[in-house]
């Protein structure tokens, strides 16, 4: 089973483009600390490159940027590359299948966007009409 949790701080504004076939994919990539401090008493970090596909990835890029707080579920992908030197390297992907954004809504960042970006009609609010009944005798007690 190859299967991510991670909880960490976006380290950049999310990177959205498409494939040539038209594919919605966004990039960004989280810090991550670590539960515990070294011998110095510093807190270690690590950096994640996150890739989230389509819909998902989308909404990535148009409701976080940098700073923001963020859960996601994915998997590990290793690739394998070649370097401008001819070196042989391996770079650490995680396939992101689910995000939670986690910074609050009233914290000033982009989430209060969304109320702008998606206005809401407001509509008429009607009361149910509710209707007498007078025939008893059906009810058992």
């Amino acid at each position: 089973m190859n299967k991510v949790f991670l909880i960490g701080n976006l380290t950049r504004d999310p990177e959205l483009t498409e494939t040539p076939s038209g594919v919605p994919v966004c990039r960004f990539s989280i810090a991550v600390n670590r539960n515990y401090a070294s011998q110095d008493g510093e807190r270690q970090t690590d950096f994640f490159n996150v890739t989230a596909w389509r819909a998902m990835g989308e909404t990535i890029a148009r409701y976080t940027k940098k700073g923001n707080k963020v859960a996601i579920v994915g998997s590990i992908q290793l690739r394998n590359y070649e370097d401008n030197q001819g070196v042989k390297r391996t770079a650490v992907d995680i396939i992101a299948q689910d995000v939670e954004f986690l910074t609050p809504k009233n914290s000033g960042d982009s989430f209060d966007d969304v109320s702008e970006a998606a206005p809401r009609a407001a509509a008429p609010k009607r009361k149910p009409v509710l209707q007498a009944m007078d025939d008893d005798s059906d009810i058992p007690f």
